[in-house]
């Protein structure tokens, strides 16, 4: 009999399911009926959280996820390390050419946009409303990802939570460094060239390292290729304004990345690298579409379901309107696609984060194996229910051994992973 696709088998029910397009169809409200929306957003997350606490002391995993605490906490600080080298080169590539070279600079020519915009002609009005609608954003996607980590409370997914969560922040990771890594070798100019000077208060003419070996040599094309047959920089570089230099104490080296200018101050620390905010460069690939991709990719893996088809459908449909709204190139959107793909399996080929009670059953079992078969050979239902129970109260006195430090942790873990839940809601909240 043919077996169907992994996708389409959930592992236990449709609770998650259900769960996620109810968050996505009540966020939506807040375009359609923002007085709904205001008065459901909040019983579901309330909802959700009170299920969570309740079933706090009836999970029977909470010693996998102990085990998983400590790759839980050293990914998400390689996460964070990540993110700051993230930020800092976003910050670089727009400050090191400076704004007129921002304003000046046309969009690449990118088939992907003028595919969308020919569509908008050729299909309903309908299916173009569709299409334009903000349906689903970063934020969302991100919250699917903790609503799959907390399903394992419900055993809708395999423990442990942590360490899903854990491979997820190690694979994001790896991919903002391969990101802010790829944009920062060849900077290519914003799809929206009004960008930097609206978000970016940084100087209008170039770091005098691009004054010396790429101004000259930008669009004068026997300029070109006399520096290629020479390998000198020859030209004469011209004048500029000098560059502000502040007091930074150590970070002092970060001036010549970062270009701050004197309205902007001193700093704390430089208003927290400038709050972080998203560059105005074409940054290939795109972070969003690489946050859709994973979790995606996880929610596939781990719970499958025809839920799981229909995150991938937002996949898609949160990148064409990424290239639509000119946000990124078609390029970025499809290297993040297959990039977030091949990343999840990489890490899966290795990722040792797995419920160990599956394997201690069948340790069990292959010890009682000729026991069970005599008593089956016998007709004994007694001693087959006892041999079974023996199995299942042996893996239950490694599970269950409840002590008050298991206690702090399972409680610490909640608060910890609600609190994480709040602040990725509010913080992305605006994608």
């Amino acid at each position: 009999m043919k077996r169907s696709p992994a996708i389409l088998k959930n592992r236990r029910g449709g609770g998650l399911g259900f769960a996620a397009i109810a968050y996505i169809g009540i966020d939506y409200l807040r375009f359609i009926s923002p007085a709904w929306h205001a008065r459901l957003q909040p019983a579901l997350w309330t909802v959700l959280a009170i299920a969570a606490i309740i079933r706090v002391p009836f999970y029977k995993h909470w010693s996998s996820e102990l085990r998983s605490a400590i790759p839980f906490i050293c990914a998400m600080f390689f996460l964070l390390s990540a993110l700051l080298f993230e930020a800092i080169s976003v910050r670089s590539v727009t400050a090191v050419l400076g704004l007129d070279w921002h304003k000046d600079t046309p969009p690449l020519p990118d088939v992907g946009q003028w595919l969308l915009l020919s569509l908008n002609e050729k299909v309903p009005q309908m299916v173009v409303n569709i299409l334009r609608a903000r349906i689903i954003g970063l934020h969302h996607f991100l919250m699917l990802f903790i609503m799959l980590a907390f399903s394992v409370l419900f055993e809708s997914v395999e423990a442990p939570g942590l360490g899903l969560g854990a491979r997820f922040m190690f694979t994001m990771g790896i991919g903002r460094l391969l990101r802010a890594i790829t944009f920062i070798s060849t900077i290519l100019p914003s799809a929206r060239p009004w960008c930097a000077s609206a978000r970016f208060l940084v100087p209008q003419h170039p770091h005098p390292w691009v004054q010396k070996y790429y101004v000259p040599y930008a669009t004068d094309s026997n300029a070109i290729r006399n520096i290629i047959n020479w390998d000198v920089a020859y030209a004469d570089p011209g004048e500029y304004d000098a560059e502000f230099r502040p007091n930074w104490g150590p970070m002092s080296f970060l001036i010549d990345f970062l270009r701050p200018t004197a309205p902007e101050g001193s700093s704390a620390w430089y208003h927290l690298l400038k709050k972080a905010s998203g560059g105005c460069n074409d940054l290939i690939y795109s972070g969003h579409m690489l946050v859709a991709v994973l979790t995606a990719m996880a929610w596939t893996e781990a719970y499958g379901g025809y839920s799981s088809a229909l995150i991938w459908i937002f996949v898609l449909h949160s990148a064409q309107r990424e290239i639509r709204e000119r946000h990124h190139y078609s390029v970025d959107v499809f290297v993040a696609i297959y990039v977030g793909i091949m990343l999840w399996k990489m890490t899966g080929l290795f990722w040792p984060m797995k419920d160990e009670s599956k394997g201690r059953r069948l340790r069990k079992l292959e010890k009682i194996q000729g026991r069970l078969m005599r008593a089956a050979k016998d007709d004994d239902i007694e001693e087959i229910r006892e041999l079974l129970k023996e199995v299942e109260v042996s893996n239950q006195v490694r599970e269950n051994t409840r002590s008050k430090a298991m206690w702090l942790f399972s409680g610490g873990t909640i608060i910890f992973t609600l609190s994480i839940v709040l602040l990725a809601f509010t913080l992305t909240s605006d994608g």
